[in-house]
């Protein structure tokens, strides 16, 4: 907690600020950590001491976990390398040739709206649990965001540049070479890094739920084991490793875009609509409703559309569909709630009160980018695999949006607000009312409509490893279990489904909330 300005001679150097903030927290923690520990507040096997978990760390260092941590992120590089080539491909296309994208785009995005956990349980009965599923996972949550950034990227390039390419007598391939490309990066690079991302969490909710080797398969490993000391290292590995993912990233796009960027606005990605956009799904209906009823393709593999039509029939008479969907989104409501309230406190709290904010706000940073699922084995471990853990989980899921986003927005609110308000003499409550929050709202509804998401996506992903108990998700796992493809696929859709109308639902009560602000706008 100190300020040093080095000087040499005469000459001053720039000032240094060192401040130990930023670790007070880790070493509170720490120190409760060891002081728990040797009371035995918890059993050992529930909490192993520091010194045990650094331990094991050294001796999973010259046994196992560096090469299964290879492992992980050679699947990582090789699903990576396909879904970012396919997904660079399918939004060139989509963004260069209109009539492409009039016919497929439409049914690329009605696709993409199942998230990658809904997609688990269909693949395990494609693939397996071997590599194959793994590959499968990682291409597919890769090649999305690839596909919208690129398409939105290539969409975007200024018109200028194209007259520019007409003075100059460009070629094809120069205009694609000199111009395109060069103005494409920067939206690609960001595709590239949401690709990053979500291909590392989703390979560790694979290794967790299905796999035989990898750092997630480690951990499972462990906590069946009961021997949380390895629990613990395979999570710092995994932070570590998205730490490092992310550093790389930016230091790659600092090193390959180095050229000033245009401000352009924000859009949507939405499928172009037109008739057109009915043509390859009717085909594709019709080509798997024929392919099953000449058995070209295994019905145990992949059910006929009829057949799930009809399981979705029975499924919402019986009632089976409903109360399963029912209890997922009662669970998803109240786990939700209880982490977007605790995410928007602490937003608002460690922005308002900047001492806090260097306390905590790094540590928060740091746990942000161990995978989520990552925490699951702990969790099951401390609370439990009954409903109260499945809440425990979507709670933690919701969080981590709604308080970056809520401190962000805070963060970034217009200084004159404060000025307003010392004029005003507004404080405490009334200023927070007044003058923050409808400052913020825009970034906190963002928060609001990402935390809904995730709050969801954990409901499913904790359904899939708590298997006990009701749900969607347990009613697709158990479906996988027993090859029942037509529940599978329905509750696909329906997981689908819900998240696009939640999805929805945040933006329209944005939009209510936030009419006062549309209607300022010229």
């Amino acid at each position: 907690m100190s300020l040093i300005t080095l000087k040499r001679g005469a000459m001053a150097w720039p000032p240094v600020t060192l401040t130990g903030w930023p670790l007070l927290l880790p070493a509170l923690l720490a120190l409760l950590w060891h002081f728990a520990a040797a009371q035995q507040w918890m059993p050992a096997q529930i909490l192993p001491a520091p010194v045990t978990v650094g331990e094991t760390a050294l001796s999973l260092l010259g046994s196992d976990l560096l090469a299964q941590w290879g492992v992980s992120l050679q699947h990582l590089a090789v699903g990576l390398l396909l879904g970012v080539a396919a997904g660079t491909l399918l939004g060139a296309l989509f963004g260069l040739v209109p009539a492409v994208a009039q016919r497929v785009e439409p049914l690329f995005f009605a696709l993409a709206q199942i998230p990658t956990l809904g997609w688990i349980p269909l693949f395990m009965v494609l693939f397996g649990i071997d590599n194959g599923i793994k590959l499968a996972v990682i291409i597919k949550t890769t090649i999305v965001p690839m596909t919208i950034n690129t398409q939105h990227a290539v969409g975007c390039v200024p018109h200028t540049l194209g007259e520019a390419a007409k003075v100059m007598r460009f070629s094809r391939c120069q205009r694609l070479r000199w111009l395109v490309l060069p103005a494409s990066l920067p939206g690609w690079f960001t595709g590239l890094r949401l690709a990053l991302a979500q291909a590392w969490v989703s390979l560790i909710v694979v290794e967790l739920l299905a796999s035989s080797e990898g750092i997630g398969y480690l951990m499972v490993w462990g906590r069946q084991l009961f021997q949380l000391d390895i629990v613990f290292v395979t999570i710092a590995v995994v932070g570590l490793s998205g730490l490092l993912m992310e550093w790389a990233a930016n230091r790659l796009y600092d090193r390959w875009v180095f050229w000033p960027q245009p401000a352009t606005g924000h859009r949507a990605w939405k499928p172009q609509a037109s008739w057109r956009a009915l043509q390859l799904p009717v085909l594709l209906v019709a080509l798997w409703q024929l392919a099953s009823q000449r058995h070209w393709i295994d019905a145990t593999l992949f059910s006929s559309p009829l057949a799930v039509a009809q399981r979705f029939m029975q499924g919402t008479i019986n009632g089976e569909l409903i109360s399963a969907m029912l209890a997922s989104f009662a669970r998803t409501v109240s786990g939700g709630m209880l982490g977007i309230t605790a995410g928007l406190l602490c937003g608002l709290l460690l922005a308002l009160w900047p001492r806090a904010g260097q306390i905590f706000t790094p540590t928060l940073n740091v746990l942000r980018h161990i995978a989520l699922f990552a925490w699951l084995p702990l969790l099951t471990a401390w609370v439990g695999n009954d409903n109260g853990g499945k809440i425990v989980f979507i709670a933690l899921a919701s969080f981590f949006p709604m308080f970056f986003s809520t401190l962000q927005a805070v963060n970034q609110r217009n200084p004159q607000l404060d000025e307003v308000a010392k004029v005003l003499r507004l404080r405490g409550f009334a200023r927070l009312r007044q003058l923050i929050l409808p400052g913020a709202a825009t970034g906190i509804f963002a928060g609001l409509r990402l935390a809904l998401i995730y709050a969801w996506l954990g409901n499913i992903g904790a359904e899939y490893f708590m298997a006990s108990g009701t749900g969607i998700g347990s009613l697709m796992i158990n479906a996988q279990q027993l090859l029942d493809m037509p529940t599978i696929l329905c509750g696909m859709i329906l997981v689908g489904i819900t998240g696009a109308a939640l999805d929805k639902g945040g933006r329209v009560l944005e939009i209510r909330a936030t009419r006062w602000r549309q209607q300022e706008q010229p």
